[in-house]
């Protein structure tokens, strides 16, 4: 990257992960732009901007909507001259297992965490292509590597963001455009509250169906992840920097300690012994 200041769009960078970002980049001398829906969080990130006097705005921007990413991206090409990192963090998950899951809740999945980011992507890749520069970060997940019980939705989208983001690494290569993938694990932040409440009619109509006890594994075994996560945020944020800044980005870098055992035992442990742990961990036996 140049030694002129760099300015960031961060796609859901008004709450959890994405907030922890744009505030470690603006004090890192970033100039930030971080987006969102949400008009009571986009003034929250504001108001903390101005107190810390930080190159830091928020603006609105919904990537299931053509128009709202249009106008987000010439906003910030119009204030700052040019975009030279997009980070796509904007998502929600679906939790529920696939007989249960409605198509509607499925296609609202792959619209947030999939076209969504492939709609504000496809924006940014010409002026990145033509000026020769620019990174784009990628949010995955632990789950876009293995896919736990009830995960199908959310791994799924996760899954496919991963291949979107290895085929257009090669694509960007010729032009010095640099694509990365961030792999979290656990980390707590609003996005779990969110998707508990998008969960919660799935588990309740579920307790008296076949997959009672396939509910009540996942839910124990997630929040006793999140439980025994020491990640915060902040640690994620330092990555995204790190992956930033470095002259020379690895394809990809898992977050926690649980993303990075993941991503070494996918590569070398057989699917039989990874879904003997899977099931051992969320209470999966079989039924009389």
């Amino acid at each position: 990257m140049s030694g002129k200041q760099q300015t960031v769009l961060i796609t859901g960078g008004t709450d959890g992960l994405g907030k922890a970002a744009a505030l470690l980049l603006a004090e890192r001398g970033y100039r930030v732009f971080a987006a969102g829906r949400s008009l009571p969080k986009r003034q929250e990130i504001d108001r903390i901007a101005s107190d810390k006097k930080l190159a830091l705005a928020s603006l609105e921007l919904d990537v299931c909507d053509d128009a709202s990413v249009q106008r987000a991206v010439q906003d910030v090409v119009q204030k700052a001259g040019a975009i030279d990192v997009l980070i796509n963090n904007a998502g929600i998950g679906y939790m529920a297992v696939i007989e249960d899951l409605l198509l509607a809740d499925l296609r609202l999945q792959f619209e947030t965490n999939l076209f969504g980011v492939l709609r504000v992507t496809q924006t940014m890749l010409p002026q990145m292509r033509e000026r020769k520069r620019g990174r784009i970060l990628m949010l995955s997940s632990v789950a876009g590597i293995v896919t736990p019980p009830t995960y199908g939705a959310y791994s799924s989208s996760k899954h496919a963001l991963e291949g979107l983001t290895n085929a257009l690494r090669l694509e960007m290569y010729p032009f010095g455009v640099e694509v990365i993938l961030i792999e979290p694990g656990y980390i707590v932040t609003n996005f779990q509250q969110t998707a508990k409440e998008l969960a919660q009619p799935y588990v309740e109509a579920g307790k008296t169906g076949p997959y009672a006890n396939i509910y009540s594994g996942a839910w124990a075994g997630a929040n006793k992840g999140r439980g025994d996560s020491k990640t915060t945020p902040e640690d994620c944020a330092r990555v995204i920097v790190e992956a930033i800044e470095s002259p020379h980005p690895k394809a990809r870098y898992p977050v926690t300690p649980l993303a990075k055992w993941v991503s070494f035992a996918k590569r070398l442990v057989p699917d039989s012994i990874l879904d003997s742990i899977m099931r051992s961990k969320y209470g999966i036996t079989r039924t009389d």
